[in-house]
């Protein structure tokens, strides 16, 4: 498979950020505590990157809430998957890229200008490093002509689920943007082709799909 490496991401160095520990809740950066708990968010809000609190309902939260979901659903497949495979690795891939998008979303748009490309801000080169690996992918099976039932065997069923997470994230982050949370961000082009390889990581992992239609 073409894996084509990006251009100096440093998805690590985002909790990397002087004492900070990540917050599994918002995909975010906190203080190191031997707690989980802080009880900051009883009110309903939660704390963004680089500052700032709101409403946990708000655009980001919301988007970035459905990317969380989305590298749950990404990891669920990975434990059906084979360790240190070919597989695997692009799925761990994904999910740290991930929380690039999620870093963006968790920005405030007046602070947006302190993000750093490939650490919390999503570049055009990683939407672009993405399609040499949808091309290469599609020619391990035959495409499908009509639409399929998932659940051929447990690696295409979750990541059959994962697809649709990571949809539903991209239709969170278009309504983010037009709230004006993601100006020239490409955070959406980015979520938009990782449901597209999604989609035929799980169709080259069932082989032989199965039609709607049964006849």
């Amino acid at each position: 498979m073409v894996v084509a490496s990006l251009s100096g991401p440093r998805v690590d160095d985002l909790f990397e950020m002087r004492g900070a520990a990540v917050d599994s809740a918002t995909m975010t950066a906190r203080p190191n505590s031997r707690k989980v708990y802080t009880r900051t968010g009883d009110d309903g809000t939660t704390a963004l990157l680089f500052g700032g609190r709101v409403r946990k309902d708000a655009p980001g939260p919301t988007a970035y809430g459905v990317v969380d979901e989305s590298v749950s659903a990404l990891g669920t497949a990975r434990a059906e998957v084979e360790p240190d495979t070919e597989l695997a690795e692009l799925l761990v891939r994904l999910q740290r890229e991930l929380f690039v998008v999620g870093a963006e979303l968790a920005t405030a748009p007046q602070n947006r200008h302190k993000l750093d490309p490939g650490t919390t801000l999503v570049t055009a080169p990683m939407v672009a490093a993405l399609e040499p690996i949808i091309d290469d992918v599609t020619t391990r099976y035959e495409p499908p002509q009509e639409f399929v039932l998932p659940g051929e065997n447990r690696i295409a069923a979750a990541l059959d689920v994962a697809r649709t997470v990571v949809r539903r994230a991209e239709r969170e982050a278009v309504a983010a943007a037009d709230q004006g949370w993601l100006d020239g961000s490409q955070v959406v082009a980015y979520l938009n082709r990782l449901a597209d390889l999604v989609y035929t990581l799980a169709r080259w992992q069932e082989g032989e799909y199965r039609p709607v239609r049964a006849d």
